[in-house]
């Protein structure tokens, strides 16, 4: 806490000790300090003493009141709380609930407010005032100014106009923050990062730095310093000073060009890439159109040699001078493909033999098959016939036993049955 105590409060001091030591005059209230200074966040006590013009029994009525207004002139004064010694009452207002209370004792002249948790908002004059009935003569009122300690906050730096050569142009540094408020300081590095003097014309005021007429030299680092009686804050910005054909908009419109060219030049590059794969197909599909013309038999009376090259004795006769190169590599192209087709048609005949082979090889397990299929039929029959053969002899010999024993007959030689011999003949 700083305590300022001016000439005019010890003056006034002065007075007081004189009305209390004659003991002649009326009520006088004082506050101690004019300026209470305070960071944000404390608790505080404001405090207030009054002195009747005759000593108070506790049965008079004493009313003390305190108020604030706004530290601007013409602020409108805002009651905080009234205090009724008779019922001992404190009114405390809506805006100040919670946040204050009253230190009282009317006999020893004591009315200290107390106020909690104060803000920003709390910077302002606050006034103490005590009304006794009988007693409105000399000084019923005192006031203090309270300022709340707000350390800056980190400021904004901006630049203002354009950086271009021969320009003029502001440096901006602004905090939001900052009680009492701040003051402000720029400092000025080259590129290198070296400390440099301001230009001579160069102002700084308020947070604003002025330069003029700018040039390459004055790029560099700016470096803006908020600070107050708790502590400061810094901000920075680089400076780049660039010709005026070398501004944002003019680079942009050069790069926006190049991309522009480098599209348009690859879509040139595509199409004629398109066109080259274009006439190649087209090419293939003649050189095959071609050799299929060389696959066909000589009709009406063309020839063809024996390798598969064509007569041409009669067109290199009548081709113009200098072409001769050309038909023989065309020639020489047109021999590969004879050799290739060879070599195709060579490989369709071993396919064909191997085919052949095989359809010879397939006939004869067919007929190997039909014979044994032959030979089957033939057992077959043989074996029927047996068959039948021994079903008619049982039929005869059981014929036979039918018959009495006197009236049989000697068996029946069959007239195809071979005679029997005797082992001595």
């Amino acid at each position: 806490m700083i305590k300022v105590l001016t000439m005019e409060g010890r003056i006034s001091t002065l007075i007081l000790l004189c009305l209390v030591l004659s003991g002649v005059g009326a009520v006088q209230v004082n506050i101690p300090q004019e300026l209470y200074e305070y960071a944000r966040g404390d608790n505080i006590t404001l405090p207030c003493s009054f002195t009747p013009k005759t000593p108070l029994k506790g049965t008079e009525l004493v009313i003390i009141s305190w108020s604030a207004e706004g530290a601007q002139a013409g602020a409108k004064e805002i009651l905080i709380l009234t205090y009724y010694s008779l019922n001992k009452q404190t009114d405390i207002t809506s805006p100040y609930e919670g946040r204050v209370s009253l230190d009282i004792d009317v006999a020893t002249g004591k009315a200290n407010l107390k106020l909690f948790s104060i803000k920003l908002a709390d910077n302002k004059v606050f006034e103490c005032r005590v009304q006794i009935p009988g007693d409105d003569e000399g000084k019923r009122a005192d006031t203090a100014r309270l300022v709340v300690l707000v350390a800056p906050s980190t400021p904004t730096c901006k630049i203002q106009g354009k950086a271009e050569y021969g320009q003029n142009i502001n440096l901006t540094c602004l905090s939001e923050e900052g009680s009492p408020p701040p003051t402000y300081k720029w400092d000025s590095r080259d590129v290198r990062n070296t400390p440099r003097a301001p230009a001579p014309r160069t102002t700084d005021k308020g947070g604003i730095l002025s330069l003029f007429n700018i040039s390459r030299e004055t790029s560099g680092f700016y470096i803006c310093t908020s600070s107050n009686k708790i502590r400061s804050a810094t901000c920075n910005l680089t400076l780049s000073v660039m010709p005026p054909s070398m501004n944002v908009g003019s680079t942009a419109g050069i790069i926006g060009g190049v991309v522009a060219a480098l599209i348009v030049l690859i879509v040139v590059i595509y199409c004629c890439c398109c066109r080259k794969k274009k006439k190649e197909e087209e090419y293939a599909m003649g050189v095959h159109e071609e050799e299929y013309r060389d696959k066909e038999p000589a009709l009406n009376g063309e020839s063809r040699h024996a390798d598969g090259q064509e007569d041409t004795r009669g067109r290199d006769a009548a081709s113009p001078a200098g072409s001769g190169d050309r038909y023989e590599e065309r020639s020489e192209r047109d021999y590969d493909r004879r050799r290739d087709y060879d070599d195709r048609r060579s490989d369709y005949d071993d396919r064909r033999s191997d085919y052949d082979d095989r359809r010879s090889d397939y006939d004869d397990r067919r007929s190997d098959y039909t014979d044994r299929r032959d030979r089957n039929e033939r057992y077959d029959s043989e074996r029927r016939y047996d068959d039948e053969r021994r079903y008619e002899d049982r039929r005869y010999d059981d014929d036979r036993y039918d018959e009495p024993y006197d009236d049989r007959e000697p068996p029946r030689v069959p007239a195809n049955k071979p005679t029997r011999r005797d082992y001595d003949d």
